[in-house]
């Protein structure tokens, strides 16, 4: 397994060992231990998945606030996608900033997102599965989101936004500077 640090402060990218041969291929996609023994210390306690049936599904930019905040563990499946996520912890030296990655059932990478970052993902292939770990259980009450197209974030998705299949709610989140944002960056955090 390798790990491999991001631009955004505290974001992680893993790595799995994939053995493969002419029937396929053979992965851990988690042990608790291999990634205690890479820094990577969270109770993960629910496991969640998703299904984009067409490519252009955009959903996000989402997240819990505290006190059920959640740190993720995303990987495709099946497909292709691209993981955006934007630190939207006060104080951070990466406040604000945002990166996309590629995520395929090709490439076996996964993404940790720490809590105090938003997440979404846009699809570029046609069924992807999508599966992730959290460490804290979903709370209606916790769930948020802001602006998959805030212009003072300027992500800069794959396919024309115009053309983006999104649901109600995430038409509806507001820009980071329209957030009442109750989370603040500590520097202990991993």
């Amino acid at each position: 397994m390798k790990v491999f640090d991001t631009h955004l402060q505290d974001v992680k990218i893993i790595e799995p060992a994939v053995f493969g041969d002419h029937r396929g291929f053979f992965t851990e996609s988690y042990t608790k231990e291999k990634y205690e023994a890479a820094g990577i210390h969270h109770d993960f306690i629910q496991d969640n998945h998703s299904l984009s049936v067409e490519p252009g599904v955009l959903r996000g930019m989402h997240f819990q606030t505290p006190d059920k905040a959640q740190t993720k563990l995303i990987r495709a499946t099946t497909g292709v996608i691209y993981d955006v996520l934007v630190d939207i912890r006060v104080g951070s030296p990466t406040y604000g900033k945002w990166e996309g990655h590629i995520l395929s059932e090709y490439n076996h990478r996964q993404l940790l997102v720490p809590k105090g970052f938003a997440h979404g993902f846009m699809t570029l292939t046609p069924n992807c599965n999508v599966q992730y770990k959290v460490d804290a259980y979903y709370s209606k009450e916790h769930d948020g989101g802001i602006a998959f197209d805030d212009p003072a974030i300027g992500i800069t998705w794959p396919m024309p936004i115009e053309k983006a299949i999104l649901s109600e709610k995430d038409t509806q989140h507001p820009t980071l500077a329209n957030f009442d944002n109750p989370f603040v960056w500590e520097e202990t955090n991993s």
